[in-house]
Parts: structure tokens; C-alpha cells; sequence
């Protein structure tokens, strides 16, 4: 039986765990299911508001992911400074998701404000959820200042997520490390880390999250010339939460258009947006492999 179903019997007796399950109901967004997350959402937040809902370890900081979804990141902020108020912030779960949303909002300097000493908090608990979570909101918030820094604490996180098997955090690092090599590092290795965040979240059954590692593919392409598929694959990738994370992409779609004319851009777009999850990552897989084998070439 999923939270889901459970959430009706707990509500009915006022269980105390009413809280933990509105949270796991709550990222149903991750499968697609946006307007159900927004509600669980809500009713989570009128639970934590009645002192009803103090969640261990200040997990509270794993909400909000869907007002990330629709496009507005200013509310997971309000729900993170509303969170933090609360003083339960043990592991610096919801500092480091803070972190990120100020950086999805565009407060860059806030969010490295933020952002300051919470490897150490992180550390401090041998958590490895605790400790790649604040690798990746600290790199994250750097990561339109100072790639090498950036690059640097998002590595040092996945290598923690990996060898502790917590495969979403990998996931999550994954995507922000494909952004940065492909913008600033090594291009062969930011293929690498889109094929990774491409096949976790296919495999997970994330169609919310593969959108925005898409995107990031779709502007790799652009950059090499591929325009073609950089269209097909930017027609299925592009969505409110592909926009916030990668705010690049309405700029990669206008070269496009540029290259391409609207007319046949279009008809490519509708292409890819029309496809499967399962056939769009097998599509994404062969244009990796095309790239790839021309960047060696290349080299």
C-alpha cells in the first residue's frame, strides 16, 4: 500500500504520521502527476502550520519540488525560509534545498550566502544523503560563477552518492555536472553524466526529471552543429520545470528556430514532443553515441 492510500485512514484518526506520509505523497510530481503533488502540497503545509507536523532530521526540506514544476522556484523558496524558522534543520537538508531554489529563482549571491558552512553541517552528521545533498546545492549555487568550483563539490558529491547507492542524488548531480562540463569542462565527460541522468530517471520511472537532463542534450547538440535532433529532442524537453532549471534552453530553441526556419523547427519539436519516454531516451542514447564517436574523432 502506497502513502497515498494510506493518508485518508491517517487523516481520519489524526495520526501522527499524517505529516511524513503528505510529503511521500507529495512527489508523485516526479512520475507526472503535478496537480496531485500541489495538493499534497498544501494540505502538508496546513498540517506543519496546526503543529501537527514536525518531520525528523528537518526532511521537510525535500518539499516543494513541485512549485519547481510549474515554474515558480519563489515558493519553494517561502516554504523553505518558513521551514528553517522552525529551528529542526539538524542536517541541513532544507539549508541545502533553499540553496537551490535561490539559485533556480536567480538570488545567486543569497544562495551562496546560504550556502556558506553547510558542507561543514552536512559533514558533521556522516550522512552521505546529508553530505551529497550540500555537495550539490553548494556547487549548484556556483555553478554560473565559478565552474571550477563548482565542478569540484558537484564531483565530490557524486562520488559520495554513488558509493553510498543513493541513486537520486546521483541522478540530481548528475544533470548539474552535464551542465557545467558541457558549458565549461569536458564535453566527453558531460556526455557521460547526461547518459547517466538520462537512464536513472528513465529507469526510475522520473518523466519529470529526464526533461531538464534532455534539455541540457538538446543545447550539447546545438553547439556541435546537430541541429536536427537538437530540435526533436528540445520539442519534448521543454516544460515549466526544463525552463526553470535550464533557463538556457528558450535561447537554445530561438537558434534553432534561426537555423532551422520555424517551419521545419516545428515540425521536429512536434516530433519529440509527441514520442514516448521510453523511445525519446532511446533516441537521446543514439545521439550521445553519434556525438561522442564525432568528438573523438574530433580529437
Amino acid at each position: 500500500m502506497g502513502a497515498e492510500e494510506l493518508i485518508e485512514p491517517a487523516r481520519a484518526v489524526d495520526h501522527p504520521m499524517l505529516a511524513g506520509l503528505y510529503a511521500m505523497a507529495a512527489q508523485c510530481w516526479m512520475a507526472g502527476r503535478v496537480e496531485a503533488a500541489l495538493g499534497y502540497e498544501d494540505a502538508l503545509q496546513r498540517v506543519i502550520d496546526s503543529g501537527g507536523g514536525q518531520m525528523p532530521f528537518g526532511i521537510e526540506g525535500m518539499l516543494g519540488g513541485a512549485y519547481l514544476a510549474i515554474g515558480q522556484p519563489e515558493r519553494t523558496v517561502e516554504l523553505c525560509l518558513a521551514q528553517l524558522a522552525q529551528g529542526h534543520d539538524s542536517h541541513g537538508f532544507i539549508r541545502a534545498s533553499l540553496v537551490l531554489a535561490l539559485t533556480l529563482a536567480g538570488s545567486h549571491d543569497e544562495a551562496m550566502a546560504v550556502g556558506k558552512g553547510l558542507i561543514d553541517t552536512a559533514e558533521a552528521t556522516r550522512n552521505p544523503w546529508a553530505r551529497s545533498l550540500a555537495f550539490f546545492g553548494c556547487g549548484f549555487a556556483f555553478s554560473a560563477t565559478d565552474s571550477v568550483r563548482a565542478l569540484d563539490a558537484m564531483r565530490r558529491g557524486l562520488v559520495i552518492a554513488q558509493d553510498s547507492g543513493n541513486r537520486a542524488n546521483e541522478s540530481f548531480l548528475a544533470i548539474a555536472l552535464a551542465r557545467v562540463e558541457a558549458e565549461h569542462g569536458d564535453p566527453l565527460a558531460a556526455l557521460d553524466y547526461v547518459t547517466l541522468a538520462i537512464r536513472r530517471h528513465h529507469d526510475s520511472g522520473n518523466v519529470a526529471l529526464i526533461r531538464p537532463a534532455l534539455a541540457i542534450l538538446a543545447a550539447f547538440l546545438d553547439r556541435l552543429g546537430r541541429c536536427e535532433p537538437a530540435a526533436t529532442i528540445a520539442g519534448f524537453a521543454l516544460n515549466p520545470l526544463s525552463a526553470t532549471t535550464f533557463p538556457e534552453i528558450n535561447s537554445i530553441i530561438a537558434h534553432l528556430r534561426d537555423v532551422l526556419g520555424d517551419q521545419t523547427y516545428e515540425s521536429l519539436a512536434r516530433k519529440g514532443e509527441t514520442m514516448t519516454t521510453a523511445a525519446m531516451a532511446t533516441y537521446a542514447y543514439d545521439q550521445i553515441d553519434q556525438a561522442r564517436t564525432e568528438l573523438e574523432h574530433a580529437s
